[in-house]
């Protein structure tokens, strides 16, 4: 391992620590202001509907912070993936981008069938 090696993976593990603690602080506001408002967090929720998060958000709408919440959540694999298949790709290990690519894809499908199913 090279010294490249090792400061990229300090780096993607900062990455992934940073996004893991955003994500549970946006979880943690969330049950927060549900319980301000005297909302069960266990009560569920709305549909997702990403066109509206942000407004939401600026409204202070506790199931928008819930929901940023677990798409970084959500997001924090998906980067860890991508991250690396780069990372393999600058090293020419061409194997690994490819078993990169193939979890990508399995992701993905997991994703369209998700969306598919859901209509």
């Amino acid at each position: 391992m090279t010294p490249f090696d090792r400061g990229f993976d300090r780096t993607l593990g900062r990455l992934l620590i940073g996004m893991t603690y955003v994500a549970v602080a946006l979880l943690v506001v969330g049950v927060g202001l549900m319980i301000v408002n005297g909302i069960s967090p266990l009560a569920g929720g709305p549909p997702f509907d990403p066109a509206l998060i942000w407004e939401e958000l600026r409204d202070g709408d506790p199931v928008a912070f819930l929901w940023l919440g677990l798409i970084v959540v959500i997001a924090t694999p998906i980067t860890r993936v991508t991250v690396s298949a780069v990372g393999f790709a600058r090293e020419g290990q061409w194997r690994m981008v490819g078993i990169a690519a193939g979890i990508m894809a399995i992701i993905l499908v997991g994703i369209v069938s998700s969306i598919a199913l859901e209509h």
